[in-house]
């Protein structure tokens, strides 16, 4: 028996449609979308959060920051690390929305009501160390990649075309220590990916319930912007010392950064010893900048997409 063309696309299609494997493919869209967007301050962020006591290559306003990035490396510099980011991104946000999906649809299922804030706080959480879990060594050669080229003078600077993500990823895993090269720096970043994560899911879903006037199925495109933007910037504010620790440790082997932790507390103290409590808080007015666009973007996009898939399907399927 053979299956006739419009049999395979139409079984496709309901395939798309479905609540989770859309939600799955909208977020992979979100996220090369909303990466993109930032990509100049995402590594302007990065570079200000690797900078050590006594380095000022970069300490300089936001403004003037991006200026000599733009003189030194031109426009590849302000995309500098964005295309493994996006290789990151793609599957990190993917499995973060559709783990969310799944776990907030079996958590309803085993509660019988709709989700209150701590139980979306919760999935959230689980759905970000699941994603993270999955995609942390592209996020460290990215955090390399982006400053390999940056002008620290304490760093060795690449003659030609520098090292890309394959490259760099089979140099760290064969100077490294193997996997656990890859992974350097997972623990803070799971310690700051679970609050952060479930706390963009829990202020996200409020402000827009919030937003949702009575009666409406969803609110406007605008107010999904302003819901996005809102629970971007409240979550990053609140777990970004954890980032700053995360990049840290992510370049803690490379020779000229000025800094070897040995643990995360060793981190701590050292950082608020020699450059005060501000020092958790390096790039943070870059990363605020860049928080209202980059989640705005992501949800705006995440919902087209995946409302623009469930619609393909041959019934009618609410959203989640």
């Amino acid at each position: 028996m053979t299956v006739s063309p419009p049999d395979v696309a139409s079984k496709l299609r309901d395939f798309i449609s479905t609540p989770f494997t859309a939600a799955f493919c909208a977020g992979g869209v979100a996220g090369a979308v909303s990466r993109t967007v930032v990509s100049p301050l995402e590594r302007l962020k990065i570079l200000y959060q690797v900078q050590g006591v006594g380095r000022n290559e970069y300490k300089m306003s936001v403004g003037k920051a991006l200026a000599k990035m733009w003189r030194d490396e031109g426009w590849r510099g302000f995309m500098r690390g964005n295309g493994t980011n996006c290789i990151r991104i793609v599957p990190y946000s993917a499995v973060q929305f559709g783990s969310f999906n799944l776990y907030k649809r079996t958590l309803e299922g085993w509660t019988g009501h709709n989700l209150t804030s701590p139980e979306r706080l919760l999935c959230g959480g689980i759905a970000g160390v699941t994603s993270v879990t999955f995609t942390y060594p592209l996020d460290i050669v990215r955090t390399r990649l982006s400053i390999q080229t940056a002008s620290f003078a304490s760093l060795a600077r690449h003659e030609g075309k520098p090292p890309g993500m394959w490259p760099t990823m089979k140099l760290m895993y064969n100077t490294e220590g193997g996997l656990r090269g890859l992974y350097r720096g997972i623990v803070p970043t799971v310690a700051g990916v679970a609050p952060y994560v479930g706390l963009n899911f829990m202020v996200y879903e409020s402000v827009r319930g919030y937003f949702t006037s009575p009666g409406e199925a969803n609110p406007p495109w605008y107010r999904k912007l302003a819901a996005g933007a809102i629970s971007g910037a409240v979550a990053q504010t609140c777990t970004y010392p954890f980032d700053v620790l995360r990049r840290r440790f992510q370049v803690n082997t490379m020779s000229g950064m000025g800094y070897q932790y040995t643990s995360i507390t060793s981190a701590i103290t050292t950082i608020i010893k020699q450059e005060g409590p501000a020092g958790l808080y390096k790039g943070i007015m870059p990363n605020l900048l860049k928080v209202a666009p980059s989640m705005a973007s992501s949800w705006l996009s995440f919902e087209m997409t995946r409302d623009f898939l469930v619609s393909l399907g041959s019934e009618s399927t609410d959203p989640i």
